[in-house]
């Protein structure tokens, strides 16, 4: 890699102890991902943000780097393990939220937003065309990439926190204008949400670095995060286009594609709580919900996922929620969350696959999958 004098002091430890760290990450990454330089970025996403994720050694960490790191550009933040305003009315324990704290605390003392989302791209607004960002967040990253016309690599949280250290990130090719490497032919028709999580896992398996989805475009928010978490969650892809690409394998996926993959994840015919908010769910999408349950109340707890600020803003519609069964979380997520365990359920109703993936892998939670549509008619009355 080329680095200018700053960065090459920087390394040598010339601008202190955290800079030296921070540079040193993202010349490893960049060395192991062929980037040639490091360039300026304009926002960072940063994840590494749950106790449940990062556990001890990351929650001390940290504490020991906050009174002297700062970062250097705009940079939010992943949901952490659990929203204050109802976590009494779980089995967290006094150790647990003493170490989320303590992280919050960390992250605030560093300039970081506690924004506790992995919608960014629902709550903050998007920066120009073109404009080199740096998101750890796997679904995020790949909405920036293929739908806000933004540039990232698929950031881990070490490469991220450098990024926002130094205001700087590799250059490699997902910084430039990737191309697709597989086509991927989608032969279902009326694709439901659960259906576009189902292609991007299986486009996320299929291609590397970008997949070009041909035969079908998804047409809302719904779609789009459904689309970006199921390809976040399989691999490295990067990013995904409609746009076509001559000269690409081209890799069929239809009902017996999308069957063996809702096999592999559907481990339940139903569940004890229905779980929605992965990503997390924007205000319209809440909205959306209200007006697609026409006042009959779910017959399970659901609890839905979403930002603080949207939990804020979705107030007028709190009463209306509860009268569902609906149970508003802010600034956490299904993902990785200790809000639920085979302690106290036996296991869960979902349209997402991502949380599908993590509730099974992290929480060993059976998981009952359907479209938002078929919970609606199979769990309301």
């Amino acid at each position: 890699m080329i680095l200018t004098k700053y960065e090459e002091g920087a390394l040598r430890g010339e601008h202190g102890d955290i800079l030296q760290m921070a540079y040193r990450i993202l010349v490893a990454t960049g060395e192991a991902t062929d980037a040639d330089r490091l360039i300026p970025i304009h926002w960072v996403h940063l994840s590494g943000v749950n106790y449940n994720t990062i556990g001890d050694a990351g929650e001390q960490f940290l504490r020991s780097i906050r009174h002297k790191a700062r970062v250097q550009v705009r940079t939010t933040l992943n949901p952490a393990g659990f929203d204050k305003d109802t976590v009494h009315e779980y089995a967290i324990t006094d150790e647990f939220i003493k170490k989320q704290e303590s992280i919050k605390t960390s992250y605030k003392m560093m300039g970081v937003e506690t924004s506790f989302s992995c919608i960014p791209y629902d709550i903050f607004d998007i920066p120009t065309a073109g404009t080199q960002v740096s998101f750890a967040e796997s679904n995020a990253a790949i909405h920036a990439n293929s739908l806000d016309k933004l540039k990232t690599n698929k950031e881990s949280s070490f490469s991220a926190l450098a990024s926002a250290l130094t205001g700087k990130s590799p250059y490699n090719e997902f910084r430039g204008d990737i191309s697709p490497d597989v086509t991927v032919d989608v032969d279902m028709p009326n694709l439901t949400e659960l259906d576009w999580g189902m292609l991007g896992l299986f486009a996320g398996r299929v291609s590397e670095k970008c997949v070009s989805i041909s035969g079908a475009v998804p047409s809302d928010r719904r779609t789009c995060k459904a689309l970006c978490g199921g390809m976040g969650t399989s691999g490295t892809c990067a990013k995904f286009t409609t746009d076509t690409a001559p000269d690409t394998e081209h890799i069929s996926f239809g009902r017996q594609e999308a069957k063996k993959i809702h096999d592999e994840l559907n481990t339940a015919e139903t569940g004890d709580t229905i779980i929605l908010g992965s990503p997390q769910l924007s205000l319209p999408e809440i909205e959306s919900l209200i007006e697609m349950l026409r006042g009959r109340r779910f017959t399970k707890r659901c609890m839905l996922f979403c930002p603080r600020t949207v939990k804020e803003s979705a107030a007028p519609h709190i009463e209306t929620l509860e009268r569902a069964n609906v149970h508003l979380l802010a600034d956490c997520c299904a993902c990785l969350t200790p809000l639920l365990s085979t302690d106290d359920t036996d296991g869960v109703i979902t349209n997402s696959i991502k949380g599908a993936y993590y509730l099974q892998k992290s929480n060993g939670l059976d998981v009952s999958l359907k479209s938002l549509q078929d919970i609606i008619r199979e769990y309301s009355r």
